[in-house]
């Protein structure tokens, strides 16, 4: 049957649209997660590699997803106000020195503090370079994070050095305590060591989730539903959002635009200041070390477009990414390896979601990536681990190509403004 309507004589026939699978919205991201539990499982069953779904993993997951989340919803309140952020990295790098400046003196509170304070004062100078004087939003955000890698090593050398005699790094820093929910954390370890399909490794990857937890942990997660209810359900929100839409019709409706782009980016430097005070805060390094943002900024980022300007969307992108840098820390390129099997898994579920929506350019795309990740993971043994390491920066380029299609940022993000425009 051909897939060409006519709908009246005289009109061109148009295409009908793509066959939906009939889930509500609400439910979508509970079946995306159902998916990746089961190919995962389906994965650590096959490969014998029970670390895909251990609890260890799932823990070291969720302390490196912190900054990247953190960061990406710094990203998500500046460009939900018209201002690209590029310049997170370096407002992550001015947390990070101002957390460890902060809690080696008084403590792991003032240690979140310090990466609040010094990561929005980099948000303040990306707001008056492009909200005041219209500097390229790209260019400031390079410039900020130059200017906080030559700042915070010469703050690092006056202050650190003499106390810890090394210029690069800061002397330890009091973390938090951590805990687990019990008794739901030892009932989930309980049936983790089972070892049964499928139930075991769910009980896996959430009883490491639900250990090891610190405040920031709490603090980070509870930010998300935060975020999604200021911005989307406040009249504050509704105002800051407009702004990135369209400032001008938003200032002839009495917003004052330049002060929520200046909020909105003030709010945007602490949030990646506080993905540099998680990094200073992991209890696998509780200090400042040079270069430790390892361009988590840059991810956070990404993580923010994969999930479409959206907080839950950047909440999977981060854990994502977050999953497979704990996963090539804790079981190198072996690991990784088994995840090209998943990929091959994950690539045939998608063939067969597009295929039943009658995308069928799509469905044979992903059939033929299936087949190369499958023949890749066929032809060799074990992924190097100098490959292995680049495994989250791999894995951000791939998911963003795979979602581009689908984005949608404001439409005024990045463009110029000049208060009275619309007069």
């Amino acid at each position: 049957m051909s897939d060409t309507v006519i709908d009246a004589p005289g009109v061109a026939p148009t295409s009908k649209p793509p066959r939906r699978l009939g889930i509500p919205r609400w439910a979508r991201p509970m079946v995306v997660v159902a998916i990746g539990l089961v190919v995962l499982s389906v994965t650590a069953t096959l490969t014998g590699q029970i670390q895909l779904t251990s609890s260890g993993t799932a823990q070291a997951a969720v302390r490196l997803l912190l900054p990247i989340l953190l960061a990406g919803l710094g990203g998500l309140w500046s460009e939900r106000a018209g201002v690209i952020n590029i310049g997170l990295e370096g407002m992550m790098v001015l947390g990070t020195w101002g957390s460890a400046w902060a809690g080696y003196q008084w403590g792991p509170w003032a240690a979140l503090a310090g990466g609040l304070v010094f990561g929005a004062l980099g948000g303040l100078l990306h707001a008056v370079a492009t909200v005041t004087f219209n500097v390229n939003h790209i260019v400031s955000g390079v410039a900020i994070t130059l200017l906080a890698l030559g700042l915070t090593k010469y703050l690092a050398t006056l202050v650190f050095q003499p106390i810890s005699r090394n210029p690069r790094e800061s002397p330890k820093v009091p973390g938090f305590t951590e805990f687990s929910i019990q008794p739901l954390a030892d009932g989930l370890r309980a049936v983790e060591q089972q070892q049964r399909v499928f139930l075991s490794d769910v009980a896996g990857l959430l009883g490491g989730i639900l250990s090891g937890l610190t405040p920031l942990a709490i603090i980070a997660f509870a930010l998300v539903p935060l975020s999604f209810w200021i911005l989307w359900h406040t009249r504050f929100g509704l105002r800051l959002r407009s702004c990135g839409e369209n400032p001008v019709a938003a200032e002839s409706l009495g917003v004052d635009v330049v002060r929520h782009k200046y909020l909105a980016v003030l709010i945007s430097g602490g949030l990646a200041g506080l993905g540099g005070a998680a990094l200073v805060l992991n209890p696998g390094q509780l200090g400042y070390l040079e270069n430790q943002t390892g361009g988590r900024g840059y991810i956070g980022l990404a993580a923010m477009i994969f999930g479409n300007w959206r907080p839950g969307g950047l909440l999977g992108g981060a854990a994502l990414f977050g999953y497979v840098d704990g996963l090539q820390l804790r079981a190198g390129g072996e690991a990784v390896h088994a995840l090209l099997y998943g990929g091959t898994l994950l690539a045939v579920v998608l063939a067969v979601v597009w295929a039943v929506r009658r995308n069928w350019l799509s469905a044979a795309i992903a059939l033929v990536a299936g087949v190369v990740v499958y023949l890749v993971y066929y032809s060799i043994d074990t992924v190097p681990r100098e490959f292995a390491t680049y495994a989250p920066q791999l894995v951000t380029l791939l998911v963003l190509a795979a979602a581009s299609q689908r984005l949608r940022p404001p439409a005024a993000v990045g463009a110029e403004y000049r208060k009275g425009e619309g007069d």
